[in-house]
């Protein structure tokens, strides 16, 4: 389960070392770290294990309780809008694969850098036959380029480190060993940024954004 701590002055929210599905328990831990990341202001990099970052959704999951679905779905843009306006500057340290939700909650932060040598961020909706909600399409749009947006939501492509990069989807890659220290350096200069401030600009800056995922919609299926 997640797990916080600190480096150099920078929260360091670990996601966990297996797949990191979003399930309900998942999701309330983070959110429990979060609210510590609140009481005591200062930066946060996000960080997986060795071979997920998270695979998003837990399909199994909701296919067993699908009269849970809705609300399942509220809960994880619930955490999408969270991170999206957390008043503090975040950073996805992508350690492995993306995926689904999981690349949704990594386009969340203010920034990503990825593991440049192993690890995939996919948006694999189309070939599982599953929409978007409004919620989630405005979130990508909001941090993607038209083409790039398009891409990710319509192709299911795998993009690695190199080609996320290259398609901006991150701001940098690194080595394994030196992906920690690589986000952490990209938002240590940021401590002591008010979080007042900070919070309100975000939240004013994705207005649109996190009223659309905080509308009831769900991951209907395609078709």
């Amino acid at each position: 389960m997640p797990t916080l701590a600190n480096r150099d002055g920078v929260h360091v929210l670990h996601l966990g070392d297996d797949e990191n599905r979003l399930s309900p328990d998942w999701i309330r831990s983070v959110d429990a770290a979060l609210d510590e990341v609140v009481e005591s202001p200062a930066p946060l990099v996000t960080i997986g294990g060795d071979k997920f970052y998270s695979t998003g959704l837990d399909f199994e999951l909701v296919q067993g309780n699908p009269d849970e679905h809705p609300a399942h779905t509220r809960r994880i843009e619930a955490l999408l809008a969270r991170v999206l306006t957390l008043p503090v500057p975040t950073v996805a340290a992508v350690s492995g694969h993306a995926f689904g939700a999981g690349a949704m909650l990594a386009a969340s932060h203010d920034w990503r850098v990825m593991r440049a040598d192993r690890g995939y961020f996919c948006l694999p909706e189309v070939d599982l036959g599953v929409a978007f909600s409004a919620g989630m399409v405005a979130l990508l749009q909001a941090k993607l380029t038209p083409r790039t947006a398009v891409a990710v939501m319509t192709t299911g492509q795998r993009f690695t480190g190199t080609a996320a990069l290259a398609a901006g989807i991150v701001d940098d890659i690194a080595p394994a060993a030196d992906l920690l220290g690589t986000a952490v350096a990209r938002v240590r200069s940021l401590v002591g940024k008010d979080p007042e401030a900070l919070g309100t600009i975000k939240a004013t800056m994705y207005a649109a954004v996190v009223e659309r995922l905080a509308a009831e919609t769900t991951f209907d299926r395609a078709g």
